[in-house]
């Protein structure tokens, strides 16, 4: 029987598929996009990560903060409060503002007192800068407020919650009660300075002049409405 004569391999190359323009184009605009986007998300980041860095790392001024700051912060929880006019505030409305909060209850004893108008001071010292801070009291128990107390706290974010679901978020330092101190929460949300019992006004104020000035050039006065 007569063999085949032995013949090498032979192998077809065919070309390989080629994009059209148009697909080519478009793959080079979702590109694009996507860094855009990155970039996009990156410069509106910078502002908050600059103050932070600012406030945290280089710390203005040379000196050491006199409110304690609270690491790792604390965001607003899922709790609500009801106001003077019975209506229900969730207190993650409260966020696109500075924060300087009181806890005490509604009969309002001395400290209580004390508290509130060093609030309502501390934030008139800040000048221009004080519609960019909110005085807010958290006040527990079931008393009504009296009418010159209602009276005093006019310009105060005044709401009515249980003291318990606050301790569950807010923490005084140790050997002292959640009404000995005034509470820092920053515009994004978070709780993040705490500062001592027996407040001296002069340190606190400073305190809120640096925070302020850390965040001017990101946070402006008013909340954003959705």
């Amino acid at each position: 029987m007569a063999q085949m004569p032995d013949e090498p391999l032979t192998l077809t190359v065919h070309s390989l598929p080629q994009l059209d323009q148009g697909t080519a184009r478009s793959a080079a605009a979702t590109r694009a996009g996507r860094w855009k986007m990155i970039l996009l998300m990156l410069v509106c980041a910078a502002p908050v990560i600059a103050s932070y860095f600012t406030y945290y790392v280089i710390r203005p001024e040379g000196r050491r903060n006199y409110g304690e700051l609270i690491d790792p912060q604390r965001s607003l929880p899922v709790l609500s409060g009801v106001n003077a006019q019975g209506q229900t505030v969730p207190l993650a409305s409260l966020k696109d503002q500075w924060l300087l909060i009181s806890v005490a209850d509604s009969a309002c004893n001395e400290t209580c007192e004390r508290h509130l108008y060093l609030q309502h001071q501390l934030r008139e010292t800040l000048g221009r800068d004080k519609d960019r801070l909110d005085w807010v009291w958290l006040r527990t128990g079931a008393a009504a407020l009296c009418p010159a107390l209602s009276e005093a706290t006019q310009a105060a974010v005044v709401l009515s919650m249980d003291r318990s679901a606050l301790a569950s978020w807010l923490e005084p330092a140790a050997g002292q009660q959640l009404e000995d101190h005034l509470y820092v929460v920053d515009p994004l949300g978070n709780w993040m300075m705490r500062f001592p019992a027996d407040l001296d006004p002069k340190q606190a104020k400073r305190d809120l002049d640096r925070l302020l000035r850390a965040s001017s050039f990101w946070d402006k006065a008013g909340r954003v409405l959705n």
